[in-house]
């Protein structure tokens, strides 16, 4: 059985917790934010759940380091939350100082822990834990395709009236506006979506998928936190139980899909060991624009970081 540490109590975080509690596959799960009452709170809350929906994994929460020695997954859900009006990179000044001080803080008690990031703005949040981790690559990625492909898959089941479970899809690029969803490599129970949908509707769902976010921020006044805490539920899973799943994950790129020394969404094999190997669509001359267009915002963001010198 493993460990897995959940870095910020919030709605996010305290999703994260939750779902994968439900899954039953790590013994222990620590819930930590800097309001550790919140923590405690919400990880008693949880765990009284347990004998209610069966599951044994033990929950606990604290604002001490020290609790999560020997974490096997470290999940970062820590910042401030998008507020309306706000873009995901005016969070980048206050969340790149919370992200560099918890992954330095997590990895003195757990060195080979695989790293996880939610935070927004995801990219260069990534970016930021793997620069202050010194840990590979394939250690540190961030969660944010699974979120839009679900996103995406949630538009097109209502749109087709059909399981969301028989929908499948990817899509490239950075979390956000400039995000790539591919039509081309979405199908409706092996049948392309192409042939369900005409064009004109397929190109609005792919413009409302784009601006998913910010639409739940106007509703809501505040974040997402039901799809993004299971998305990276998901992603843990799949490495605990070394599944070998393939997800969209922001990851570092070294010449993949031409780029290099970026992180960006791409798809890729997530098991035991994190990222096993990363896939490359063969994308035809749109999409391959549309991903460059999306890498150059991505890139503009994370060289603000790297003039924070934060790291």
């Amino acid at each position: 059985m493993s460990k897995v540490t959940v870095v910020g109590a919030g709605n996010v975080g305290a999703t994260v917790a939750n779902v994968l509690a439900h899954q039953d596959i790590a013994e222990d799960i620590v819930l930590l934010d800097i309001q550790g009452d919140l923590a405690r709170g919400k990880a008693l809350d949880s765990w009284q759940q347990a004998s209610i929906d069966h599951y044994s994994t033990r929950i606990v929460g604290t604002d001490d380091y020290a609790d999560t020695k020997g974490s096997d997954i470290v999940i970062i859900t820590a910042g401030i939350p998008r507020k309306p009006g706000m873009s995901r990179d005016d969070l980048i000044s206050t969340n790149a100082k919370i992200v560099t001080s918890v992954t330095e803080s997590a990895l003195k008690y757990s060195p080979d822990a695989i790293i996880i990031v939610v935070s927004n703005p995801l990219d260069v949040m990534t970016y930021a834990a793997f620069k202050s981790s010194g840990l590979p690559k394939e250690k540190v990625f961030g969660m944010a395709g699974i979120l839009d492909t679900a996103r995406f898959r949630a538009f097109l089941s209502t749109e087709v009236d059909v399981s969301p479970k028989d929908i499948q899809t990817i899509l490239l690029g950075g979390h956000g506006d400039t995000m790539v969803p591919l039509p081309r490599y979405t199908t409706v129970a092996g049948i392309p979506v192409t042939e369900l949908v005409a064009e004109e509707r397929l190109n609005e769902i792919v413009e409302r998928t784009k601006k998913g976010g910010g639409e739940l921020v106007q509703l809501m006044g505040t974040s997402a936190w039901y799809a993004p805490g299971a998305a990276a539920a998901q992603m843990a899973s799949a490495i605990l139980r070394n599944e070998n799943r393939i997800f969209p994950c922001c990851v570092y790129l070294e010449g993949e899909y031409g780029m290099n020394d970026i992180f960006l969404g791409v798809p890729v094999q997530l098991g035991r060991n994190g990222i096993k190997r990363i896939i490359e669509l063969k994308l035809n001359d749109a999409e391959m624009e549309l991903l460059k267009t999306s890498a150059h915002h991505v890139r503009s963001v994370m060289e603000v970081f790297d003039n924070m010198n934060l790291v």
